[in-house]
């Protein structure tokens, strides 16, 4: 029944009980009171995709998406990296979605991607643009059941996601030990538990050649003396994760491996490209640190063959990148089947950040998530979203429990930052 409908329903029927007006005076007064008040919202059924449009900011390699309907919900999602110059893939995807049901998650994004088999849908930009409207679909399809995303996910396994501190060494011009040991200092005062140090340096002076990935042995000595210093500052209770980007050969990757043993270390994180996996598990296998990879690879094709040979120790698939949250959680359980953690690059938004934490509460094989030292200094991540608590403390981020994702976009915030020349959700 339309609403107007059941306003005049119940004025005709106090009309009609006019002669008993003592005793009906307020008769259907509280329901048409009720019935104004009510959302004017539709049943999810009949909930339709209105337009899709994107939106870009300054300084970073991100994508933001918007998704609006017919009944006035809206859905926000972010994508990562392989987005710059992608406003007409997101507009040629918007085009297909309008008029469709965003609660069909998987069938639309099984659509998309199966329907650009010839247009580069295994990895890339489609891939992650396709990332950041599926991420967008669960955010509206749980503001339209009144469930947050984990729940459409089967359920939670944990209240609170343990990320690391990201020292961001990779923006510093040839930092000294002092400098790791000050900001892992740091991390532990803001309460985390896990840090991570970055120690690849295409400046570095002690490289002999800017072409080859070889390492000099001048550089490995300052990787070594880097994680040394860092090590002792944090003690041995403090996980440590070394990150070298991929930008290495097999003979470094053996170097460095061999020296960093003594540390303890939660992982080394990409020594090599992850093209090659019968090169990463002859790294795998000669080190009895974890290996971790997987930030560049997509969907979970991108990690089938590795977890079945055994060439990688902790899968971190990044979801604003390898296929959404959906393809993420089937990454998680791909792993789970060898007995593999999944932790999650995440270099996002807290609108990406949170959307990574309810398929990291989804799973049981999580083991940390990524998380920027910039977040604490830079005002812009702050301006673009719109969350009420706590952004993480102690090294954990409190699961959000408001429906779909929990986190908005402030679109006023981020109008100050948008990339000039490109529409802004337009």
């Amino acid at each position: 029944m339309k609403d107007s409908s059941r306003r005049d329903f119940f004025k005709k029927a106090m009309l009609a009980g006019a002669a008993i007006a003592p005793l009906n005076a307020t008769f259907g007064k509280p329901y048409e009171t009720a019935i104004d008040r009510a959302p004017k919202a539709s049943a999810p059924a009949e909930l339709k995709i209105e337009s899709v449009t994107p939106a870009f900011i300054k300084g970073v390699n991100s994508l933001y998406i918007k998704i609006t309907t017919n009944q006035g919900i809206v859905g926000y999602g972010e994508g990562v990296d392989a987005v710059p110059g992608t406003y007409y893939i997101v507009k040629n995807f918007g085009n297909r979605l309008k008029g469709r049901n965003p609660l069909d998650v998987n069938r639309i994004f099984d659509e998309i991607r199966k329907g650009g088999i010839f247009q580069g849908a295994q990895a890339g930009m489609y891939v992650a643009v396709l990332s950041a409207i599926e991420i967008a679909l669960w955010d509206l399809a749980g503001k339209a059941l009144n469930v947050p995303v984990y729940r459409l996910l089967g359920g939670k396994y944990r209240d609170k996601i343990r990320v690391y501190y990201d020292t961001v060494f990779y923006a510093v011009r040839n930092p000294e030990p002092k400098d790791y040991v000050d900001a892992g200092k740091k991390g532990i005062e803001m309460g985390f538990n896990a840090l991570k140090y970055d120690v690849d340096e295409w400046n570095d002076p002690n490289k002999y050649d800017r072409h080859n990935w070889t390492a000099s042995p001048g550089e490995l000595q300052r990787m070594e003396e880097q994680i040394a210093a860092a090590r002792e500052a944090v003690g041995p209770k403090v996980d440590i994760c070394v990150d070298l980007h991929g930008r290495y050969d097999f003979v470094t990757a053996q170097a460095v491996a061999k020296r960093m043993e003594r540390f303890n270390l939660m992982w080394l994180e990409e020594p090599m490209p992850t093209e090659n996996v019968d090169a990463y598990k002859a790294i795998t296998d000669s080190t009895s640190i974890p290996i971790c990879y997987g930030e560049n690879n997509y969907l979970a094709h991108g990690f089938r063959r590795a977890l079945e040979i055994g060439a990688v120790d902790i899968v971190m698939p990044d979801l604003q990148k390898c296929g959404g949250l959906g393809e993420g959680q089937r990454i998680a359980n791909l792993a789970n089947l060898y007995y593999k953690p999944f932790s999650p690059h995440m270099v996002a938004s807290y609108l990406g950040a949170m959307a990574s934490c309810h398929v990291c509460a989804s799973v049981s094989n999580f083991m940390i998530l990524e998380w920027q030292a910039y977040y604490h200094t830079d005002q812009k991540w702050k301006d673009i979203v719109k969350y009420d608590g706590e952004w993480v403390k102690d090294g954990f981020i409190s699961l959000s429990e408001k429906p779909g994702i929990g986190v908005d976009l402030n679109e006023d915030g981020m109008k100050k930052y948008a990339l000039e020349g490109v529409p802004f959700f337009v």
